[in-house]
């Protein structure tokens, strides 16, 4: 599980930071990637980088703002040119539907895939599988702005093999039961519980990602315990008014919430074209001050996000 981060600015395009979008690459767990937000030039960042259009199967635009759904049209169109035929799944506030049909429909562009709608306008679970769940919460912005929580399913522990070994339990078909924790009979009488010969679980992982905001309560519920907080960072130390004024957040407020929230590693994004080299650094190190775990992330940045290394 790794993130990539396909833009990092706020507003407008800039010549160091492109418009948001981030993509959590899930290629050894589910061969797919996900993408988060898509600001105008998403579909050029993923040309520089080695993304592949037809891996990503799932969209999730926090809010419908320009800078970060104009690049939809775009790519999804370059996705079908590049050979893109697997459907495509978008989830978003009420309207992300007719943006994206419209500017298909105005430009005579036929996708050699479908596209799903899910759009939402409260809370909720938006998606749940054998892998994974999404949970969507409102936030405090000028429009209608969510957060998503990405929820790993806990990995069933490893069959223990030695254990097997050393209880002279054959191998063959019999492991496969035991794996799946049935009790099996063995040919000698023996009553075999598979689930005394299986590993402890390995705890899944939890992505947590903040649309534009200003602060508010639903951030922590979205925000709690998770190992990576991906988090607006518009405004600085000593401008929460200018942030609470257009509707954002400070990066000091950033870093409080992931104290507050017990997450592991902040990574702070959508920073303002004011913020530039050094200036981008003492917004990583005034946040730091609060939750040290922080970065400010820039475009093209991978953060891997481990397992939890179990005790």
């Amino acid at each position: 599980m790794q993130l990539e981060f396909l833009g990092t600015g706020s507003g407008v395009p800039g010549k160091f930071r492109n418009v948001s979008a981030t993509a959590l690459k899930l290629l050894d767990e589910c061969n797919s990637v996900w993408l988060f937000d898509c600001g105008e030039g998403t579909q050029q960042q993923i040309l520089r980088s080695n993304l592949k259009p037809r891996k990503i199967n799932k969209i999730f635009i926090t809010h419908l703002h320009g800078d970060h759904i104009f690049g939809l049209p775009g790519l999804l169109s370059s996705r079908s040119f590049q050979g893109g035929n697997t459907p495509v799944t978008i989830y978003g506030p009420k309207g992300v539907k007719d943006f994206v049909e419209i500017s298909l429909g105005v430009s005579q562009t036929k996708l050699s895939y479908k596209i799903n709608y899910e759009e939402f306008d409260e809370p909720g679970v938006l998606l749940n599988n054998k892998q994974f769940e999404v949970y969507a919460d409102s936030l405090d912005h000028q429009i209608e702005s969510f957060g998503y929580r990405v929820v790993e399913k806990d990995h069933q522990g490893e069959l223990l093999v030695d254990k097997l070994k050393a209880a002279k339990i054959p191998s063959g078909p019999v492991y496969g039961k035991l794996k799946n924790g049935e009790t099996v009979t063995l040919d000698d009488g023996r009553t075999i519980d598979g689930n005394d010969f299986i590993g402890e679980s390995q705890k899944g992982r939890i992505i947590t990602i903040i649309g534009d905001t200003r602060s508010n309560p639903n951030s922590y519920k979205l925000a709690e315990n998770a190992d990576v907080l991906v988090h607006e960072s518009t405004f600085g130390k000593g401008e929460s008014r200018l942030a609470h004024n257009y509707y954002h957040s400070t990066n000091m407020q950033a870093a409080k919430l992931a104290k507050k929230a017990n997450v592991d590693k902040l990574l702070l994004t959508h920073i303002s074209a004011r913020y530039t080299g050094k200036m981008a650094r003492e917004l990583q190190k005034q946040a730091q001050s609060i939750f040290n775990n922080t970065r400010v992330v820039k475009d093209f940045d991978v953060i891997d996000v481990p397992f939890e290394k179990n005790n």
